[in-house]
């Protein structure tokens, strides 16, 4: 499928990789939580979205295992995880290489994120304690202060640990496995480098946890819809692909 954009799209495959703890510093921490290779593999999850490692970058096993203090069995496991899902490609000769979005098939990604979110927006209302909104309230002051600092990665990163605290609260584990799948395709590289893009996400959140705290599922999964359309309709304006129709 052909793709032009009105801005330019860089080849990040291209660009000069430098050793990962020299680009990303010393501030990575895996969470206390599940297991070794499920923290590291969340982690990952984060750094890939928010851009800290970019697109076409190899993820080397003992780099990573001496940055996080962990062995190399679950790097390696956490690599397996992140390979199911489309995060990272895996090759005996190449190693883990981070995947590149699927910018062709954003239509499709955008039809199943507006009915899997929407779902798990509705059964995390039902489910959400006065705690867990309150988490998501802080996350999203501290898309605001990164935004402040004009930090895009920390923008980024803060929105996937909004979105995913949000979803983790449903409880449906099998909806929130395709979710995480959607997202390692659906090309947020780009969406998040469009102008005034970040300001309108700290809005459409503030609707949407504004429906949470009145304990409404549908005005909740209506809000979350309502934010996902907002970004593709932005994708759709600032970069040109085939015509498909955008519903």
């Amino acid at each position: 499928m052909a793709v032009s954009t009105k801005r330019s799209v860089e080849n990040t495959a291209d660009v000069p990789k430098p050793a990962m703890a020299r680009q990303l510093g010393q501030t990575w921490a895996i969470a206390p939580i599940q297991t070794k290779e499920h923290q590291v593999a969340e982690l990952l999850r984060e750094k890939i979205i928010a851009g800290s490692v970019v697109r076409g970058q190899k993820l080397k096993q003992a780099e990573l295992a001496k940055m996080l203090n962990v062995s190399i069995t679950p790097v390696r496991e956490a690599l397996r995880l992140l390979e199911a899902e489309g995060y990272v490609h895996v090759s005996s000769h190449r190693g883990a290489i981070v995947a590149p979005f699927q910018i062709d098939q954003v239509d499709e990604l955008f039809d199943l994120r507006m009915t899997l979110e929407g779902k798990l927006t509705a059964a995390a209302a039902r489910r959400m304690t006065p705690s867990d909104l309150t988490g998501l309230a802080e996350l999203n002051e501290n898309i605001r202060s990164a935004l402040a600092r004009n930090s895009r990665e920390d923008t980024r990163g803060n929105n996937f640990r909004f979105h995913f605290r949000l979803y983790e609260c449903a409880d449906l584990p099998h909806t929130l496995e395709f979710v995480r799948v959607l997202w390692a395709k659906y090309p947020f590289d780009l969406l998040g480098s469009i102008p005034g893009r970040p300001p309108r996400v700290l809005d459409e959140h503030a609707d949407l946890l504004a429906a949470l705290r009145e304990e409404d599922p549908r005005k909740a999964a209506k809000a979350m819809q309502a934010h996902i359309a907002s970004g593709h309709r932005d994708f759709k304006a600032t970069y040109a692909l085939e015509p498909r129709s955008l519903r």
